[in-house]
C-alpha cells in the first residue's frame, strides 16, 4: 500500500498535474482501492474545515500584509537603509541582501514574498557595482527562506495546524535559529568574498550621518513586527488577529506616505487572491488525503514498519532528515509538508522527539528545498525577476548556503536548546 501510494502520487507529479490535483486523485484512488466506506463524500467537509479553520485565517492577511509592504514603497526604503549600516562588510550589498530578508521576514512570514520583495529593490546593483553576479543572486534566493523561519511564519502556522501545536510556541522556537540563520548567511559571504575579493563589487562609500539620515526608514517594518508578535505573547490577540492588525498598521502607514492609491491596494488584492487560492486548494486536497490514509491504516502501517527497524531514535531522525532533503528537490514546499508532516510528525513524536523542536527542523529542512534544483521555489523566483540568462546561474549562486542550511541543521539536531530555549524560559515563567 506504501509503495503504491508514492508510486502514484510521483506519476502524478510527473505528469505535470497541478498539486493540489495530484494530492485529491491520490486521495480519491485510495479511497476506491482499500475504503470499505465511501470516503470521497467527505470532500466537501474537508474543504468546509480548511477554509473555515480560524488558524488558517493568519495565512491570507499575513499574504496580504507582505503585498501591502511590497506595493507601498515600504520594503524600497527598507532596503535602502540597509545599505549604510552592512555594506561596508566585505561583499557589501550582499549583505544588505540578507538583512533586508531578515527584516522584512519579521513581518510577512513568507519566503517567496520576501525572496521577491528584495529581489526586485536589488537585482539591478549587481553589475552597477561590480559584484559576481552568481553570488550576489544567491543570496537574494537563500535569504528570502528566512520568511518561513523568522516570526510570523505562514508555514509555521499550517505546521501548527497540522500536528495541533502551539504557534506562539512555535513562533518563540523559530526566533534564535532564524537570526543565527542569517547571521551563518553572512559568514558564508564574508567568506566567499575573503577568498574572492573580486566578487565583493565596489565598496559603497557612506558615514554615520548617512546611517542616522536612513534610520527612519527602518522604523514601519520593526513597527509592524513588534505590533504582530507582541500582540500574541502579550495576549492581547491571536495569530489570526494580530496578522489582520499588521494590515491595518502597514495600510495605516502607507496611507500617511499618500502611496495607499487604488492602483496599488488592487495589485495587493489580486496578489494576496491569486497566492492564497493556490495554498488553500493544496490545503484542502491535504485535508482530504489525510482524512484517507488515516482512515485506511497507511498512518499506522507507516509507524509500525519505521518503529519495526528497531533503530535508535537519533538514526530514526537522519533517515527522516535525508528523506525531507531528497524529496525537497522534487516537491514543492508548500505540498510537500502538508503531504508528509501528519504521517512523519506521530513516527518522530513517538521516538520521544518535541513537536515543537521538530516543528523548525521540518521548516530548516524546507527552506533547504527551496534553493535546491531542480524545483526549488526561490530559485524560479529570484531567475524570474532577473528575466535574462540561465537558471544555473542562480543555482550555483545558491549552492554556498545549501551547505550553510545543513551546517544549521546539524546544530539544531546537535543542540536542541538553539530552539527550544525560550519556549522553556517562558513555560517556566
Amino acid at each position: 500500500m506504501i509503495a503504491a501510494s508514492l508510486a502514484l502520487l510521483g506519476g502524478l507529479m510527473l505528469l505535470s498535474i497541478p498539486v493540489a490535483a495530484s494530492l485529491g486523485l491520490l486521495g480519491l484512488a485510495l479511497s476506491e482501492l482499500y475504503a470499505f466506506l465511501p470516503l470521497h463524500r467527505g470532500i466537501a467537509q474537508m474543504a468546509w474545515n480548511a477554509g473555515n479553520d480560524s488558524v488558517l485565517l493568519a495565512v491570507p492577511m499575513f499574504i496580504l500584509l507582505g503585498e501591502v509592504l511590497l506595493r507601498s514603497g515600504m520594503a524600497e526604503r527598507m532596503y535602502g537603509a540597509m545599505v549604510p549600516w552592512l555594506s561596508w562588510l566585505p561583499g557589501g550589498l550582499m549583505h544588505s541582501n540578507i538583512g533586508a530578508c531578515t527584516l522584512f521576514a519579521a513581518t510577512c512570514g513568507s519566503s517567496v514574498a520576501t525572496a521577491a520583495t528584495i529581489g526586485t529593490v536589488a537585482l539591478d546593483q549587481a553589475q552597477r557595482h561590480g559584484y559576481n553576479e552568481r553570488l550576489f543572486l544567491g543570496t537574494i534566493a537563500a535569504g528570502g527562506t528566512l520568511g518561513i523561519l523568522i516570526p510570523p511564519s505562514i508555514n509555521m502556522i499550517v505546521y501548527g495546524a497540522l500536528t495541533n501545536s502551539s504557534i506562539p510556541q512555535l513562533y518563540l522556537a523559530g526566533f534564535l535559529p532564524g537570526f543565527l540563520l542569517a547571521f551563518l548567511f553572512m559568514v558564508t559571504t564574508w567568506i566567499a568574498c575573503r577568498i574572492r575579493p573580486e566578487w565583493g563589487g565596489r565598496r559603497v562609500e557612506t558615514s554615520w550621518a548617512d546611517r542616522v539620515r536612513v534610520l527612519p526608514d527602518l522604523l514601519p517594518p520593526l513597527l509592524i513586527f513588534l505590533l504582530v508578535v507582541g500582540a500574541i505573547y502579550a495576549g492581547w490577540a491571536t495569530p489570526s488577529e494580530s496578522a489582520a492588525l499588521g494590515v491595518l498598521v502597514a495600510a495605516g502607514l502607507a496611507a500617511w506616505n499618500r502611496r495607499l492609491t487604488p492602483a496599488a491596494v488592487r495589485a495587493a488584492i489580486e496578489g494576496t487572491m491569486k497566492t492564497t487560492g493556490m495554498a488553500m486548494a493544496i490545503l484542502t486536497a491535504s485535508y482530504f488525503l489525510n482524512f484517507v490514509i488515516t482512515s485506511i491504516g497507511l498512518t499506522r502501517l507507516i509507524s509500525d514498519a519505521v518503529l519495526g527497524l528497531q533503530m535508535s531514535p537519533l538514526m530514526t531522525l537522519m533517515l527522516v532528515i535525508v528523506f525531507y532533503l531528497v524529496l525537497g528537490c522534487f516537491m514543492e514546499t508548500l505540498s510537500m509538508m502538508v503531504a508528509t508532516v501528519p504521517i512523519i510528525a506521530p513516527v518522530v513524536f513517538a521516538l520521544g522527539y518535541d513537536p515543537i523542536w521538530f516543528g523548525i527542523l521540518v521548516i530548516l529542512l524546507i527552506e533547504t528545498a527551496m534553493i535546491t534544483p531542480p524545483v526549488g521555489i526561490n530559485l524560479f523566483v529570484v531567475q524570474g525577476l532577473r528575466k535574462r540568462g540561465s537558471l544555473n546561474d542562480v543555482i550555483i549562486g545558491a549552492s554556498p548556503f545549501v551547505v550553510t542550511l545543513l551546517v544549521m541543521i546539524g546544530l539544531l539536531v546537535a543542540f536542541p536548546d538553539i530552539a527550544m530555549i525560550l519556549p522553556k524560559t517562558l513555560a517556566q515563567q
